[in-house]
């Protein structure tokens, strides 16, 4: 019997690192680590990783509104 810790417990459940916004997250991660998690030094990385997250959000959106139900 195959292990369960492997799969995400929703077949629909994306992982961070196939997001297209990976990039963006990583950078705002490695720069907390380089100012010692000071947040506000750190608030461009952030602002463009919310900016990226809220255009991958758009476009499944309107992917799912072009989805026929019937298809």
């Amino acid at each position: 019997m195959a292990s369960r810790a492997s799969t995400p417990p929703y077949p629909s459940a994306a992982r961070i690192a196939d997001s297209p916004c990976y990039p963006q997250y990583a950078a705002s991660l490695k720069c907390l680590e380089e100012f010692s998690s000071n947040k506000s030094k750190c608030q461009e990385h952030f602002n463009v990783y919310k900016e990226c997250k809220k255009k991958e959000r758009e476009a499944r959106l309107e992917r799912n509104r072009n989805r026929s139900l019937f298809s």
